[in-house]
């Protein structure tokens, strides 16, 4: 089958869940013996790129402020049009344009990524238009993948049954053995002296509440948050404002041998996103092992289970962090349970699977349906 993933910024991944994503089901599904090609934001590459077995298609858009995105989603849908057996999209921003290879009897797959319109950083008119958006991604896509059961239950709780869903999560490496405590240096902090944050900085991800939270608390540990900091919003001016020695905000980290020792060295970890599926990040601190500190919603109590503390706001953060500092046995177990439960439910072999058994399935159907084209053809 010839498979196009379409919505991620490119690969090889640098930084966010969708790239990773499309990183390792592109290298996977082309192992399997697919023809796989992801779309690159850009002019970084020539048409004739590879990376791993997977080809790589450069597209480039204008910008045009928070329209970019979509402007490059349309342009990669018009290029895949009609070169594919299936195009994947990831995420709905350009739902309305999903159709466009449709007219060429292009299967056309979405990953709705839970709820956009839901974020604190669009105006009403944003909102507005996600909220459309996802209700023609249910129409225009020939098969929704949401990567939650959550996210399928509120889709369905909105727009009623969902036609051609299947549940598919996201993937994460277990990471078994402590990784070095060298990359620890260039940030002055020493293994489990530290609890980590890592997202973008925006309000519903909860950064703000984390560290108020931990500014309340009497751990004598550091917080380390990972992200933009210097991005020219108001919110990253209000997580400026809060004072606290512990506190540091160090920027993002693009190095996965970095990140990596960050995760598994780090005292807990605190996730406080709130509007997506499945979250990447949440299920990278699970396989190393963290201690971990979510956000309580279906989201994250879907992926963590009872693997770890949840919190509902500042206080109540503030109050798990007391409680875990004045603990000892029972954070290992937490600890183990969480690396346990992401090396069952979240494999990458699993995920790759499953979406080779849909890609056979497409391919089993499409030629049915040729068979029975050409039956009719031949009795007429």
């Amino acid at each position: 089958m010839k498979l196009a993933i379409l919505g991620a910024r490119g690969i090889p991944a640098r930084y966010g869940g969708f790239e990773t994503f499309a990183e390792k089901l592109a290298i996977g599904l082309a192992k399997m013996g697919h023809e796989v090609t992801v779309f690159c934001e850009g002019n970084r590459r020539s048409a004739d790129d590879e990376f791993q077995g997977v080809k790589l298609c450069s597209i480039s858009a204008p910008s045009l402020g928070p329209l970019t995105t979509v402007v490059y989603d349309v342009r990669c849908l018009w290029a895949a049009r009609k070169s594919y057996d299936v195009v994947y999209m990831l995420g709905y921003g350009a739902a309305a344009f999903c159709w466009i290879p449709r007219m060429w009897k292009t299967q056309v797959w979405i990953n709705p990524d839970g709820l956009e319109w839901a974020r604190a950083k669009w105006g009403w008119a944003a909102k507005r238009y996600f909220r459309l958006m996802e209700w023609t991604a249910i129409h225009a896509a020939n098969r929704l993948i949401p990567d939650a059961a959550a996210v399928a239950t509120s889709l369905a709780s909105r727009h009623g049954k969902l036609p051609f869903c299947e549940v598919i999560p996201y993937g994460c490496e277990v990471v078994n053995a402590a990784p070095s405590i060298e990359p620890l240096a260039r940030w002055q902090i020493e293994p489990a002296g530290y609890y980590l944050v890592v997202c973008r900085l925006e309000p519903e991800n909860h950064v703000l509440e984390i560290m108020r939270a931990f500014r309340q608390s009497r751990s004598r540990r550091r917080l380390i948050v990972l992200g933009n900091h210097r991005a020219p919003t108001r919110y990253a001016e209000q997580l400026h404002s809060i004072e606290d020695p512990r506190i540091r905000l160090i920027g993002a980290v693009y190095d996965q041998e970095q990140l990596t020792s960050l995760r598994y060295h780090a005292f807990g970890y605190m996730h406080g996103h709130s509007v997506g599926g499945t979250n990447p990040s949440l299920l990278e601190a699970m396989g190393c092992g963290n201690l971990i500190f979510a956000h309580d919603n279906p989201f994250n109590r879907e992926a963590l289970g009872e693997c770890g503390f949840y919190f509902a706001n500042t206080e109540g953060l503030t109050q798990a962090i007391d409680a875990a500092e004045a603990e000892n046995g029972a954070l290992t177990q937490l600890r183990e349970s969480a690396r346990s439960r992401a090396r069952v439910h979240y494999r990458w072999p699993d995920v790759i699977s499953r979406y080779g058994a849909l890609l056979e399935e497409t391919a089993c159907r499409a030629r049915l349906e040729r068979s029975a084209i050409r039956a009719l053809e031949r009795d007429a």
